[in-house]
Order: structure tokens, then C-alpha cells, then sequence
């Protein structure tokens, strides 16, 4: 275990100074860098978990239109979560913060919030902060170090991941060995905090869930994982991996789930993935932690699409229980 003396000094290490959380709850890990198991950072009663198949959480993508649009503060996120759609674990997406990631006043009133509200948080999904696969070794170091500092932020929220893009350059054998490289680097400076590095399906060749697999293969660190997303599965020029080969090749890796939805018929069903199929391959895998709501349709405003994907992820915790 990590001892105060030197978690303080890893915590500035990665850029977090003396941000002190006193308030933030927080999972504790047995034995740093042990697995877990199925449920890494669940923070639920036993007894709840026996009552859920899998409980639900709010990407903050969902919203995304409202907050670019500045309709919603990134800081009320976790209320409006809670208070309009009643769920209390939500995933951030650094985009939202990441004129204030050095100011770590800005994060400690988001944990505030979060521990007054009762919301747990769950991962930051981390967009531009450099490619983990590049050519250079000086522009993968770049990047390992500026994701490192959300690393810090993840961990004073009281996260349990955050969630990587595996861009790079390269065949796809020198393309996965560059990336596997850095996501051992992260892994390591993620096992100190407790925390997992999790690659996320997103477009090009990491939407190929064999190649993605192998990734998570090379990578060689327990810390490393997948975030199996339900529609990221184009490959480019008009092709698409099949979504269901591919959350079945990345799910032995996840340490989240990303319950992608578009659009819904007049029975609630999504009109693009076949829901049932999709989370019987996510519990196949034994896994039983958050299932992670993404709501990124346009005919449904986000409220309703966010309830939507709800009652349709509810439905099935039902049928398949």
C-alpha cells in the first residue's frame, strides 16, 4: 500500500500539488496492482449488488450540446444527473475542464459536490492530450506526461479510471507497440493512485476490437484496460467492424462499458444495436460494474434520449437478471 508520505509526494509528482480532498470518498485497493475483479471501484453494498445485474451511470457526452452551448455548467453536472435523471456515478469527459486543469481549487468544489449530492464519480474520458502511438518517442513522452495529470485529477475526484485514445502512427504492428509502450508507462503511474488506464474503441484502426485486444495483450500491466464502447466501430472509408465481434473481443479487458445509443423505436428499443445481444455479450464476460450511458442521437433532445437509454438499460437488467 501506499504510504500519506508518499502518495503526497506521487500527488506532485503528476501535478496535483497539495490538493487536499478530506471530503472525497474514495475506493480503497488491497494490494496495488492486484485485480480486483469484475468490479473494480464499485462502491455499493454488497446487498445492493446482489439486487442489481449492473448499475448505471451518466456520460457526460450525453450532454454535450447543452454544455457547448454553455446552457449547463461542467460543475453542476453531477446535479443534474442526480436531480433530473436519478443517477448518482457519473463519467467526465476532460474536454469540459481543460481550461481549468491546473487549477485544482475547480476540482476539489466538483468533489464537494459530488460527496453532497452523493454522486459518485467514476472516470474522466481524456480528448487532446497528445498521440500515445507516435511515431516519436519525444511526442508519446509529451502525451504520457499531460495525461498523467489527469491521472492526479481523476484520482482527488475519487475515479476509479480515465479513459485514453489510442492514436498513433505507423503499421499496425509498430502502431500497437507504440501504444502499448505508453499505456505500460500510464499503467505504472496509474497503479501507484489505485487507478486504471482504459483505451476506448474511437474511430480508424482502434475500432478494430482484434487489434485493440492485442493492444491490451502488449501492454502487459494490470492496470491497463478497455472501455468497450456499443457505436464506435468505424474503421474509415466506409467500413465498420462488426460492433458485436468487437465488444466480445474487448470486453475481457474493460474496466467500464459505454452504452452507446442513438435513436429508439416506439417500443424503447435502440434502432441501430440490437441492446438485448450487446449486454448479453457485457455480462457473458462475467462483467457486473457500471454500464455507462451515452446518449448521442439528434432526434430526441439529450433529456430524453438520457431517459430513453435509462428505461432501455433497465428494461433489460430485468430480463436478463
Amino acid at each position: 500500500m501506499t504510504t500519506p508520505d508518499r502518495r503526497e509526494f506521487l500527488l506532485q509528482s503528476l501535478g496535483l500539488g497539495a490538493l487536499a480532498l478530506s471530503g472525497c470518498k474514495r475506493t480503497t485497493y488491497y494490494g496495488v496492482g492486484r485485480d480486483p475483479g469484475p468490479e473494480p471501484g464499485a462502491m455499493r453494498s454488497q446487498e445492493t449488488k446482489k439486487k442489481l445485474l449492473f448499475p448505471i451511470s451518466l456520460a457526460q457526452w450525453s450532454l454535450h450540446d447543452a454544455l457547448f452551448k454553455k446552457q449547463l455548467d461542467p460543475l453542476d453536472f453531477p446535479l443534474v444527473a442526480k436531480r433530473d435523471h436519478g443517477i448518482d456515478a457519473v463519467e467526465y469527459v476532460s474536454t469540459f475542464y481543460k481550461e481549468k486543469k491546473g487549477d485544482d481549487a475547480h476540482f476539489a468544489e466538483l468533489a464537494k459536490r459530488c460527496k453532497d449530492l452523493g454522486v459518485e464519480s467514476r472516470l474522466i474520458m481524456v480528448d487532446g492530450e497528445g498521440r500515445l502511438g507516435a511515431a516519436t518517442k519525444e511526442e508519446r513522452d509529451h502525451a504520457i506526461a499531460n495525461h498523467a495529470r489527469w491521472l492526479a485529477i481523476a484520482h482527488a475526484l475519487g475515479c476509479i479510471a480515465i479513459r485514453v485514445n489510442a492514436e498513433g502512427d505507423g503499421t499496425p504492428e509498430e502502431h500497437r507497440d507504440r501504444v502499448a509502450e505508453s499505456m505500460h508507462a500510464l499503467g505504472e503511474k496509474g497503479e501507484t493512485l489505485g487507478l486504471y488506464v482504459i483505451i476506448e474503441n474511437h474511430g480508424g484502426i482502434t475500432s478494430n476490437g482484434a487489434w485493440l485486444a492485442s493492444v491490451m495483450r502488449a501492454a502487459k500491466h494490470p492496470r491497463v484496460g478497455t472501455l468497450p464502447d456499443f457505436g464506435n466501430f468505424k474503421l474509415g472509408e466506409g467500413q465498420q467492424y462488426d460492433r458485436y465481434k468487437g465488444v466480445e473481443e474487448l470486453m475481457p479487458f474493460a474496466r467500464a462499458v459505454s452504452a452507446k445509443t442513438y435513436d429508439f423505436d416506439s417500443d424503447g428499443n435502440e434502432t441501430t444495436i440490437d441492446y438485448r445481444r450487446m449486454m448479453k455479450l457485457v455480462l457473458a464476460a462475467g462483467y457486473h460494474a457500471h454500464v455507462g450511458i451515452e446518449y448521442e442521437g439528434s432526434r430526441l433532445s439529450e433529456k430524453d434520449g438520457i431517459r430513453a437509454t435509462k428505461l432501455l438499460l433497465e428494461r433489460l437488467r430485468v430480463e436478463l437478471a
